[in-house]
């Protein structure tokens, strides 16, 4: 090999080795380059699995959720319904009636409206006749059964006379006789009973006003135009439910929607144990309230959810402790939370406590007992803190308000800022451990809506709202339904004793 073959061959060399070292330099910077692209990437990343992992949090907590932990109705429970827990503890005595229980059962009356004479005619042992014989003992047996329906046609007839001095004298008609035909009041009575508190749809309500009663007339019309008549005499009785509602020392407060006219409207309640009070209105919060008129004036203790518009108004406040109880049980079940369970047996423990006081006659819990229920509420409050601390916050930009917390941390807060709400129970006897009252109370609205679907227009649920209220407050006070509103048609509707409470 020349001199000359071998220096092209070394320089073809060196050519090699600088090109593959210029692509090693070029493959190393572009790695470099994807190295640092995905260090950027990666917290952005972060915060986008943090942000899924919460998110899949979220959809757990709101499928594990049902009537038993949340305030969602059992009817949303579906074909997954949770077997019943209840918060109780179990009784040592039997189901069923307990000794001394007095019962009720059928039982002869002294004078019977009908009585039908059966005969012994013949010996069934000889045949000889026994028509003249005196019977030796007769043996009774009742039967209680309902009289055929059929309507009962009362005519009025007015006398018309002229004197001699040529005036024409005409003697009055009653007032259930204010036209040539009309339905009377008992007719009336049942139906608006059977619509507006029995919650017949007007198909099924026409069907049977024409098949147990043969009112062949009876339309939606005459339906509706009843109930409005109804509600128009109820006005005055309306007023004085709502007005001593506002003067209660203890009522209960809530709200539920009802579809009107297609459209979403509000129904709120005022409940005490002798009065109920609707109120209907477009909106849900403060606006309604101030409409309604009672909460801006009211200085007893209102008794509600946690809901923040009722915490605007300046009054004594007590809390639901079941809406409580149902939180507490989802951080138990679904998280784990101890401290959760151990609230739970601490207010059901002061519930016991407080009842059992009162069936004793007592006024109030002992002094010492107070103090105690205080420091281990505190205590398991504090308990609950230290298991929960804050969160730290999130990577990414700083978002500015109130700091995200956990839910058991919230429900924390709520035990820690508000006992005297939670505990008003255990000091006043008179103030309901929870709010079943008003929620049984607006039972029957959703019951009405499930039945019959919307209102067709906003005064057909005002008018259905005041009979409603009328109702349920004549039963709280001992009268039977269908006799409270004949009453109303008679012109003297029950009316509650003034300052009830």
């Amino acid at each position: 090999m020349t001199r000359e073959e071998a220096r092209a061959i070394y320089r073809a060399g060196e050519e090699t080795v600088v090109r593959v070292l210029v692509e090693m330099d070029a493959r190393l910077h572009d790695a470099a380059g994807a190295i640092h692209a995905l260090e950027r990437q990666v917290p952005d990343l972060t915060i986008r699995l943090e942000a899924s992992e919460r998110r899949v949090r979220q959809l757990e907590e709101q499928v594990a959720k049902d009537s038993h932990n949340s305030s969602k109705p059992p009817s949303s429970d579906g074909l997954s319904t949770p077997k019943p827990k209840s918060l109780r503890p179990p009784s040592e005595r039997p189901t069923g009636g307990q000794p001394g229980h007095p019962g009720r059962t059928l039982r002869m009356v002294a004078k019977p409206d009908r009585t039908v004479r059966h005969p012994v005619e013949r010996c069934v042992g000889c045949g000889r006749s026994l028509t003249q014989q005196a019977p030796d003992r007769v043996e009774r047996r009742q039967v209680f059964d309902l009289p055929e329906p059929k309507l009962e046609v009362t005519e009025h007839q007015a006398e018309v006379k002229t004197c001699t001095c040529g005036c024409v004298n005409r003697a009055a008609f009653p007032p259930e006789a204010a036209a040539p035909v009309q339905y009377g009041l008992r007719v009336k009575s049942v139906a608006v009973y059977l619509k507006e508190y029995q919650l017949l749809p007007f198909d099924r309500l026409t069907e049977i006003m024409r098949d147990l009663f043969a009112c062949a007339t009876f339309s939606e019309g005459t339906l509706a135009n009843l109930s409005a008549a109804c509600s128009r005499r109820l006005q005055p009785v309306d007023e004085l439910i709502r007005a001593q509602a506002a003067t209660a020392d203890v009522a209960g407060f809530d709200e539920t929607g009802v579809r009107a006219t297609g459209s979403l409207h509000w129904l709120h309640t005022v409940s005490t144990h002798w009065l109920t009070w609707y109120f209907a209105h477009t909106r849900r919060g403060c606006e309604a309230m101030n409409a309604a008129g009672i909460l801006p004036y009211f200085r007893g203790r209102a008794v509600h959810d946690f809901w923040d518009s009722y915490l605007k108004y300046d009054c004594d406040h007590a809390f639901c402790n079941a809406h409580l109880l149902r939180e507490l049980i989802f951080l138990w079940e679904e998280q784990g939370q101890a401290w959760a369970k151990t609230m739970i047996d601490h207010l059901l423990a002061i519930k016991t406590a407080a009842d059992t006081a009162r069936d004793a006659g007592l006024a109030a819990l002992p002094v010492e007992d107070l103090d105690w229920f205080l420091k281990r509420y505190q205590q398991i409050v504090e308990a609950g803190y230290a298991q929960n601390p804050l969160m730290e916050p999130s990577a990414g930009p700083t978002r500015r308000g109130r700091r995200k917390q956990s839910k058991a941390r919230n429900l924390l807060d709520r035990f820690r800022n508000h006992p005297d709400g939670i505990l008003a129970f255990m000091r006043d006897f008179s103030v309901p451990f929870d709010n079943n009252l008003s929620e049984r109370d607006l039972r029957m609205m959703k019951l009405r809506q499930k039945i019959s679907g919307t209102f067709r227009s906003f005064d057909a649920l005002v008018d259905f709202c005041r009979i409603r209220g009328y109702v349920s407050t004549a039963r709280k006070n001992g009268l039977n339904a269908l006799e409270a509103l004949c009453r109303v048609f008679l012109g003297n509707p029950f009316v509650p004793a003034v300052n009830t409470t």
